[in-house]
């Protein structure tokens, strides 16, 4: 198990209940009752850890090495999802991936940030930092799916769209706004969900949907706390202060009206429990499908636009 900074009491109790078990499997003493004690403090302990946490814990809790990532739940949800390649222009974006697949005989079509397992997948995943062709790759692949009147479910999971140099020289701002003109029209149901991290134009890229919700242990934001720290203090050092005044954790996203909604994670987060948070996400999207697909065309579009006008607070000055 990988604890957090703020998880270390969590790890000295497991530690003490490993050394319990060991003595027990050894059957010299009897020590049910001390595996007992120490399984009571580590259910109290994760409740009070849990039920309080700060904007930077999400932050971090979002980035979780055993957090579960979109072809995680793409290989749990689907029935023999297929992955299409390619955005027939330049290449196929690693770091996002999409393609078709089916839940309770629905198909659908499936785009996601994925972010890689280990090192070696990282580096080939680019980090779930996307490039252009990986956000046109997603708009060929949503265009599709309106074309055979199939809903778009979108994952997004990455701490923004790749700043090299080479993405700007292959217009990354244009594919970005691009997919944001288009979702807003699309003729077909969308649904986003935030699983991981959602940070800047690289999640609005493919985050513009119907319905927007976010995971328990997520965050959503124009910037990382990191860089708001760096620009603002001129150093990272202020990644806690400013992770608070971002206020980018799902109940203020809710609060603000930006998402539709907040999916529970068993607790300690998605990671401590992959095969149910699978089995949530499903139902979920199997119950908000049906949803939408009985609106009308014509008012899906219309509402999902007057959805995103109303956001924001503005005043009109007159001259």
């Amino acid at each position: 198990m990988v604890f957090l900074e703020f998880e270390q009491p969590l790890e000295n109790l497991y530690s003490q209940l490993e050394k319990i078990k060991e003595i027990d499997e050894k059957g010299d003493i009897d020590v049910s009752d001390k595996v007992t004690e120490i399984e009571k403090k580590i259910a109290s302990k994760k409740k009070e850890i849990y039920e309080n946490l700060s904007g930077w814990q999400r932050v971090q809790l979002s980035r979780h090495p055993a957090r579960p990532y979109t072809l995680h739940y793409l290989e749990g949800m689907c029935k023999n999802f297929v992955e299409l390649h390619g955005d027939r222009n330049f290449g196929d974006d690693k770091a996002i991936v999409g393609g078709i697949g089916k839940i309770n005989g629905q198909s659908m079509v499936f785009i996601g940030h994925q972010k890689g397992v280990n090192t070696k997948m990282r580096q080939y995943r680019n980090f779930g930092m996307a490039n252009p062709e990986g956000y046109r790759k997603a708009l060929r692949l949503m265009k599709m799916a309106e074309k055979f009147n199939m809903p778009v479910v979108c994952l997004i999971d990455t701490p923004g769209a790749f700043p090299g140099l080479e993405a700007e020289e292959r217009g990354q701002a244009e594919a970005i706004a691009r997919n944001l003109i288009e979702m807003a029209q699309l003729k077909v149901p969308i649904l986003c969900y935030i699983i991981g991290e959602g940070a800047s134009g690289g999640a609005l890229g493919i985050g513009l949907g119907d319905r927007v919700y976010m995971m328990e242990n997520t965050w959503y934001s124009v910037i990382s706390p990191e860089s708001c720290s760096s620009i603002l203090w001129r150093s990272w050092d202020f990644k806690e202060q400013a992770a608070e005044q971002l206020k980018l954790t799902p109940d203020h996203m809710l609060e603000f009206g930006l998402i539709d909604g907040i999916i529970k994670e068993p607790i300690g987060g998605a990671h401590n429990d992959v095969e149910k948070m699978i089995k949530t996400l499903k139902s979920h999207i199997k119950k908000e499908i049906g949803e939408l697909m009985a609106i009308p065309t014509a008012k899906l579009v219309d509402d999902r636009i007057e959805k995103y006008s109303k956001m924001g607070e503005f005043d009109i000055v007159k001259s």
